[in-house]
């Protein structure tokens, strides 16, 4: 088969599809992999070590599009990417439909089949390919907000830690998953004041013993929201439906009663947010504020540390990659039902049951089981 790996295009994201030692697992089983120049270059993979690796570099993104079987990529296409897929393609990468109607429609119309890293599956009820950049973005959550709590960008001036006399600042985690728990490994390691909102009782007496009482575990509610929020100096939104657009937890009410110079960081995004006032913003322009309150809400987090995510999401999708590669897309997914799961898109038909919930009144969209679709 033949494998495309395109530059990323988005602001600012310097990840890539694959590693120059993905490729070569690629290219051992017979593969062949076209790499687009200097895709790798800004996070030290360069043209030569793919070359190494068995990749022949190409100059163009319309001339990988336009050979490759099977396009393996980081963020979701933009516009002009939907338009160079085809019928009889296979992408190979993160979509997060359901906030994104333009993206969808796009996808439709091209024929191609696609398959969300987000909405893959494994034997735990888990998403492997998922897990990876959550862990990233939950640790740079915690990471981004310290910052922009400093006066000098905006914030109010709370160091998170505190100092000997003075108080640590207080953080608050909306959801206990994979960003949460790493939201909360960084805040205690900081020293803050740290509580943890989630709605599953068995995930709280978790945390309570990975934690050892050192934070807080808060059985989610409207109450606990409001009297939590009022008093925190940071937000971190780690709510995740797999596949859905994220439920809206922190009002403009919420915000507008927040403290001054508070920070809230919104990593659900991707997903449309789970805050009122939350919209997508960039590395270039991370942040904005509303009624006085730091609002960090970029889109592609775990690309502001690209080299460490790359090698991290390629450990991930692998050996599905490879699965797609040696088997054919359809067969790899008939095999796997947890690749299954993946498939969203299929032959302008959409396959995954959660998007055409969001945007089915939208946009039309009928639900076609990822079975019957493949059978096509």
């Amino acid at each position: 088969m033949i494998i495309g790996v395109p530059r990323e295009i988005k602001n600012h994201e310097y990840r890539v599809g694959l590693t120059p030692g993905a490729v070569k697992e690629f290219t051992h089983a017979g593969h062949e992999v076209l790499v687009e120049n200097n895709a790798g270059v800004d996070i030290g993979f360069t043209n030569e070590q793919y070359i190494d690796a068995g990749a022949s570099i190409i100059d163009t993104p319309e001339a990988i599009f336009a050979k490759a079987e099977l396009i393996i990529k980081v963020k979701e296409p933009q516009p002009n990417e939907c338009k160079m897929l085809r019928a009889g393609q296979t992408l190979y990468t993160y979509l997060h439909l359901a906030p994104d109607p333009i993206q969808t429609e796009l996808l439709i119309a091209s024929g191609a089949t696609c398959i969300a890293y987000e909405t893959v599956t494994d034997n735990r009820n888990a998403l492997p390919l998922l897990a990876p950049m959550s862990e990233v973005a939950g640790r740079m959550s915690v990471q981004a907000g310290a910052h922009y709590l400093e006066k000098s960008h905006g914030g109010s001036g709370t160091l998170l830690g505190g100092v000997p006399g003075v108080a640590p600042g207080k953080v608050l985690i909306l959801g206990g998953g994979v960003v949460g728990i790493n939201a909360a490994k960084m805040a205690v390691g900081l020293g803050a004041d740290v509580t943890i909102l989630d709605r599953s009782l068995s995930r709280l007496r978790e945390l309570d013993d990975i934690f050892l009482g050192r934070v807080k575990t808060v059985f989610s509610t409207v109450d606990a929201i409001n009297y939590y929020s009022n008093s925190a100096d940071l937000i971190v939104g780690a709510v995740l439906i797999p596949g859905a657009e994220a439920p809206k937890l922190l009002t403009a009410e919420h915000i507008k009663n927040m403290k001054e110079g508070s920070v809230v960081v919104d990593v659900a995004i991707d997903q449309g947010g789970c805050f009122e006032t939350s919209k997508a913003t960039t590395h270039q322009e991370p942040v904005y504020v509303i009624d006085g309150v730091v609002h960090y809400c970029v889109a592609n987090m775990p690309g502001g540390v690209a080299r460490t995510s790359t090698m991290a999401l390629n450990n991930a999708t692998l050996p599905f990659g490879l699965a797609l590669a040696n088997k054919g897309p359809k067969q790899a997914m008939l095999d796997d039902v947890h690749l299954l799961n993946g498939l969203n898109v299929h032959k302008g038909k959409i396959t995954y049951k959660a998007v055409v919930d969001a945007l089915g009144h939208k946009l039309n969209l009928d639900y076609m089981d990822a079975r019957t679709a493949l059978a096509l």
